[in-house]
Order: structure tokens, then C-alpha cells, then sequence
């Protein structure tokens, strides 16, 4: 990324920013040092942190944050106490803070952790397993997104005792779809999307997932960025479909909204999303759709009866 546009990337400091991107950090450093020290191409992933972040230099924490990691990388290792030093700092800064709350700040510590782990392009064992120690022990986090879906998949990576190679990439996918990328110096999001075309995980953020209409109940959670509710109820009715209000095990698709609700937002996506999710691992087959497939599939049925 180059200088100017880092200048442009973020425009406006705010306290949420500060927030979750001291956050973020403490997940950074904490996944880049999960297994066997910092590699070069993760020492360039935290130097590019800091590029990104040079316009937060003279807020506090990070005009004291950003001079430990600069300091900490100068020698291109980041050993235990530096690595101790950076999370204090950042934990002293969010922990006396009550702008959000610990489920959001836990979840922003996630998607650092995941960023930092897979930073370098790998996903190695040791490191799938500091993760599911992780998500053991923050166990609160369950009915969240991401945790019950990275739960989920670790879990039964591991079930058998070892990591097949197609579930490392099924794994990989999924951290795809939430990793910010512009945050990335190694990371390209083309990269991730040839994985998820591969490797899907259905019925949470499928890739094109097969959606028919007749006979098959949906309902819809968030806000549209295309319509109202009741024109995407229109929709699935003409096309033979049930439309309700609430999500059961009845449920088909559940429908989530793109206003302001990209798949990689660290935060639930609501109600009906956590009770959809909960309703998949009881063995219901709910499948959660992105708004944009399911105009792509309207699209595609509509031409098909033309």
C-alpha cells in the first residue's frame, strides 16, 4: 500500500477506532507469536500496522504503543517481554475503557488473533491449536460470529487427531471472510476468494450457495441495501416460496442484510442470525445467505421462467 494511500485510508480518528485498533493489535501480536517466534514475513505485517496506523502517533495509547513495536522490530524479533510489553500496553488502554463492551473488545482481539496467525500465508497445527485454547477459554463467546463458526470448524478439524490438508484450506476460507484486508501487507483477498470457491462452508457465509425457491421458508434479518422487507417478502412469494417473520427449524434460508452489515464485521450480526446458527449446530438445516446471492438467485429463477 502506498504512502498516499495510507494518508487517505482513515480520514477521521474516533474513539471507536482507537478502540479496535488496540484491539485489533493485542490479537496481532498475540497470533504472530502464537508458534515459534516472529518470521519476516510477519515482522512485515506489524511494521505495516504501524504504517497504517502513523496517523493515530500522537493520541494516546498509541504515541506510546507505536515507538515500543518500532523499537521491538528494529532487531526484526519481537521476543516474549517486548511481546508482553505491547499487550499491556494495549490491554491497560481498552480494559480502563467502557466504550465497548468485553464482548465486542473480545471479538476485535479475535479477528487481530486470526489476522496474526494466518499473517504469514500458513496455517500450521500448533497454531489451530493455540486458537482452540483460545476459544476454550473465552467460552462467553458463544452465539457470536465469528466464535461459533470458528469453533465449529476447528473442532472438527481436530475430531480424528489430525489437520487433513482440505481442512486447514476449509479453515483458511473462512478466516477469508472476515480479515481485513486493507489491513494486510502479505494477505491478497484473491488469494482467500479462490480458496472459498473451493472450500465452502455452507449454510454460514456460503459462497453462491444453491438457493431454490419453491416450497422453501425464508426470513430475513438486518437492512437491506437493496429494498424494503416487504418487496424481498413479494419476491419470495411469486417465486413459490413462504416468507416468515422469525427463525425456526422449519427455516430454509435465513437472509442477512448488506446495510452496513458486511460478512467480516466483527460484531453479531443479531438475533435471528445467533438462533439460525444455534438451530445449524443442533443439526437443523438453516442455511445463512448474503443478500447479494439471493437477488442473484431471484435473478436467475425469474430468467429461468421467462
Amino acid at each position: 500500500m502506498g504512502t498516499a494511500e495510507i494518508e487517505d485510508y482513515r480520514q477521521f480518528t474516533k474513539p471507536a477506532e482507537l478502540h479496535k485498533a488496540a484491539n485489533t493489535l493485542r490479537g496481532l501480536v498475540a497470533g504472530m507469536t502464537a508458534e515459534n517466534g516472529l518470521s519476516e514475513a510477519e515482522a512485515m505485517e506489524l511494521a505495516n500496522w504501524c504504517s497504517l496506523h502513523a496517523h493515530l502517533q500522537n493520541r494516546h495509547p498509541f504515541s506510546e504503543i507505536i515507538p515500543v513495536v518500532q523499537e521491538a522490530l528494529a532487531d526484526g524479533v519481537l521476543d516474549a517481554e517486548e511481546s508482553k510489553d505491547i499487550l499491556w500496553l494495549c490491554s491497560n488502554f481498552v480494559d480502563d475503557s467502557k466504550y465497548y463492551d468485553v464482548t465486542t473488545s473480545s471479538i476485535q482481539f479475535l479477528s487481530g488473533l486470526i489476522h496474526g496467525i494466518v499473517s504469514d500465508g500458513t496455517l500450521s497445527d500448533g497454531e489451530i491449536i493455540k486458537l482452540r485454547t483460545w476459544l476454550e477459554n473465552n467460552s462467553y463467546l458463544r452465539g457470536t460470529y465469528p466464535f461459533d463458526e470458528i469453533d465449529s470448524l476447528i473442532h472438527t478439524a481436530l475430531a480424528d487427531g489430525r489437520i487433513s490438508e482440505d481442512e486447514r484450506n476449509m479453515l483458511m476460507a473462512f478466516f477469508g471472510t472476515f480479515i481485513d484486508f486493507r489491513d494486510s501487507w502479505n494477505l491478497r483477498e484473491t488469494d482467500f476468494n479462490d480458496l472459498r470457491k473451493k472450500y465452502s462452508v455452507e449454510g454460514i457465509c456460503a459462497y453462491r450457495p444453491d438457493i431454490s425457491f419453491a416450497k422453501k421458508v425464508f426470513c430475513f434479518t438486518g437492512k437491506s441495501s437493496v429494498c424494503d422487507r416487504d418487496t424481498i417478502t413479494d419476491e419470495v412469494v411469486e417465486l413459490g416460496g413462504v416468507f416468515r417473520s422469525s427463525v425456526s427449524k422449519k427455516t430454509d434460508y435465513l437472509i442477512v442484510g448488506n446495510e452496513g452489515n458486511p460478512c467480516w464485521a466483527f460484531s453479531c450480526y443479531g438475533r435471528k442470525v445467533e438462533e439460525a446458527i444455534a438451530l445449524r449446530k443442533a443439526g437443523a438445516g438453516v442455511t445463512i445467505v448474503n443478500e447479494r446471492d439471493f437477488w442473484t438467485a431471484v435473478k436467475a429463477t425469474k430468467g429461468g421462467q421467462a
